[in-house]
């Protein structure tokens, strides 16, 4: 008899505990809970991409004040005036030749003092054949 008793309390526990956990489902299965979770979420997710552009805004702008230290942008850098030449059959150069001040990170860097180096330049220079590596136009029609 008392074994009885016992199955049929536990009986009633488990049913109470079904019904509760069901009831809560239910509840949280309405429209209304349903809109309220995905607002919620929508605001969490809002908020952590304002938080993440603020930190790729605060890191682009650290680097870029970096960069400008390290190329000498920042204000010390030193544009040399352009230099006249004689003779008729040499043109103006189009680009002037900046220098880092002394003492900044750019002075460190290699400085080439030819115009033929940018790319511009470098890409506006005819090429004669001989230059080419191989001598020859690489055709495959020959």
């Amino acid at each position: 008899m008392v074994r009885r008793i016992f199955w049929m309390a536990v009986g009633a526990g488990a049913t109470v505990w079904a019904m509760k956990k069901a009831d809560e489902a239910v509840h949280r299965l309405t429209p209304d809970s349903l809109s309220g979770t995905a607002a919620r979420g929508a605001l969490h997710l809002g908020d952590l991409a304002k938080r993440f552009a603020g930190d790729v805004r605060a890191a682009m702008t650290e680097r870029e004040e970096q960069l400008k230290a390290d190329l000498g942008l920042d204000g010390t850098a030193v544009v040399e005036p352009p230099r006249r030449r004689t003779g008729a059959l040499r043109a103006e150069p189009r680009y002037r030749a900046i220098s880092a001040a002394p003492g900044s990170p750019a002075a460190a860097l290699p400085s080439s003092h030819s115009l033929r180096t940018t790319p511009q330049a470098i890409a506006a220079t005819p090429r004669r054949l001989e230059e080419l590596p191989g001598g020859t136009p690489n055709r495959k029609d020959h």
